[in-house]
């Protein structure tokens, strides 16, 4: 099978303003680089990627871009700009014209404030996303999920997709109310990253315990759900690239053209790549 993977990272611990991971995460705790992807990925196909933020740094954001000039498979970057600052819109109208730049995502999970991407300081860096065609990708986790159908309200017009389905309590084995929050965002029109799920299990859990997860996940998104490594740190659970692909295959049990939909065509159509 031939896959597109809608979300992984890579860094350099001395890229200046690195802060995750520490050396608490000894497993990761090392530079990545698109050659260790490619050899992570064993037997399976990687068609292209989608190189996502994991600092909340512009230093981060050039990095990321300097790679994917280099570096033919990765087909779409996911930056990062400060959305409060008074030059975040020239700092995105600069952006945009980076050929594979395609998204900004902030770090709401991050951010003490639960309702701060509504702040009306964020105004004009949204519109200038709008402007110049960019993507919203949401890193939130389930504080954020009524927040985020009040943005989208706002902003109708602007694509958002959710990463790692909003990390619900899996470990907890609390479903609700995730389960309605998230499906009143998919009826509003986001999009949905099959992706971060394993590290929010309790360790060695099964992969089986994500089934009514990804079930419910699969009944809201449809077609505008797409497959993601969280690469590297999808490692932190103990899984590998090909066994995360092998788990979400068999938890979906989708075949033909909903099958490549998931693996490929969703990152495709919603990233604006080819394949």
């Amino acid at each position: 099978m031939q896959v597109i993977d809608a979300h992984h990272h890579l860094w350099a611990l001395d890229t200046p303003g690195h802060q995750w991971p520490t050396v608490a995460e000894p497993s990761i705790h090392r530079d990545f680089a698109m050659d260790d992807l490619i050899a992570a990925t064993g037997d399976v196909r990687l068609a292209a990627s989608v190189l996502v933020q994991s600092q909340p740094t512009d230093a981060d954001t050039d990095w990321m871009l300097a790679v994917a000039e280099t570096s033919p498979v990765v087909g779409a970057v996911v930056g990062w700009v400060d959305l409060a600052s008074p030059q975040a819109p020239g700092r995105i109208a600069t952006l945009a014209t980076a050929p594979r730049l395609r998204g900004l995502r902030p770090m709401l999970q991050s951010i003490a404030a639960t309702d701060w991407l509504l702040d009306p300081a964020l105004e004009p860096a949204i519109a200038a996303m709008l402007r110049h065609g960019l993507r919203f990708d949401a890193l939130v986790q389930p504080r954020h999920l009524p927040m985020l159908a009040r943005f989208m309200d706002r902003w109708p017009d602007l694509p958002v997709v959710i990463d790692h389905a909003a990390k619900p309590f899996i470990a907890q084995d609390r479903i609700d109310p995730w389960r309605t929050q998230i499906a009143a965002l998919a009826d509003r029109g986001a999009w949905c990253k099959l992706s971060g799920l394993r590290t929010e299990q309790v360790a060695g859990a099964p992969a089986d315990q994500l089934r009514p997860y990804v079930d419910h996940l699969l009944a809201c998104f449809g077609d505008r759900l797409m497959w993601g490594s969280d690469w590297p740190v999808l490692r932190l659970s103990g899984d590998d690239f090909a066994q995360w692909v092998a788990d979400a295959d068999r938890l979906t049990g989708l075949h033909g053209p909903a099958r490549d939909r998931l693996f490929r065509g969703a990152a495709a159509a919603f990233y604006g790549m080819k394949g």
